[in-house]
């Protein structure tokens, strides 16, 4: 089986969704995420994929996976070639990295480890068959041994990144938390009349409106 390398810099994506999906790991469940692969197009699924966090400490491994899906084309306006390559993959390890890694950075300078270039400036590299085989044992011996997670087929369709499913959970919230405040808004300041009164100026219903924050949370 070959294994690749995935880089995670939280300079670049803080990812605060990693303690939530960590647990979710550790529970049981299959979950999946999308990763930039750089140019390398030689990945296929089942093939091992081992996620570097660098640029910050705690600096290491500290995930373990198996692809899903090959490399594919997805649009990005930032790149000169129009496009990124990304890889599907469903994690069988995860630790939360905001807090600890499974291997450090200190332990891979050793042999045979160094022979790795562990501080790539982008994913998807060959992690070299010597540093590999090493690299799964002392991974066995600290996260155990476990089946590989079984997903659902694939439909054609991309996975969602955990990020990208963060963001929609969060977009939907916050929608709703923007009905909410709108109905509030509408109560306050709508047409409704009383005697002596205009409408939406605030004072009808007679419930004492003071010229507080209509939108405001009680």
């Amino acid at each position: 089986m070959t294994a690749f390398l995935l880089i995670w810099s939280p300079r670049k994506w803080p990812w605060p969704e990693l303690p939530d999906v960590a647990k979710r790991v550790a529970a049981g469940e299959a979950v999946t995420d999308v990763w930039g692969c750089g140019f390398s197009r030689s990945i296929l699924p089942g093939d091992r994929v081992f996620i570097h966090r660098v640029t910050l400490e705690p600096k290491g491994v500290f995930a373990s996976g198996y692809v899903t899906r090959a490399p594919y084309e997805v649009p990005d306006a930032t790149k000169k070639r129009g496009y990124r390559l990304c890889v599907d993959f469903v994690y069988d390890y995860l630790a939360d990295a905001h807090h600890e890694v499974v291997i450090s950075r200190d332990e891979l300078r050793k042999h045979p480890f160094s022979v790795q270039t562990w501080d790539a400036q982008t994913s998807g590299i060959s992690i070299k068959p010597i540093a590999e085989g090493a690299l799964e044992k002392l991974w066995i011996e600290r996260t155990g041994r476990r089946a590989r997670p079984v997903v659902a087929p694939q439909t054609g369709e991309p996975a969602k990144s955990t990020k990208e499913k963060a963001t929609q959970a969060w977009s939907a919230a916050n929608k709703a938390a923007a009905g909410k405040r709108a109905a509030r808004v509408a109560m306050y300041f709508g047409p409704a009349r009383r005697a002596g009164g205009t409408p939406g100026d605030g004072n009808g219903g007679g419930d004492g409106n003071d010229g507080g924050n209509p939108g405001g949370d009680a």
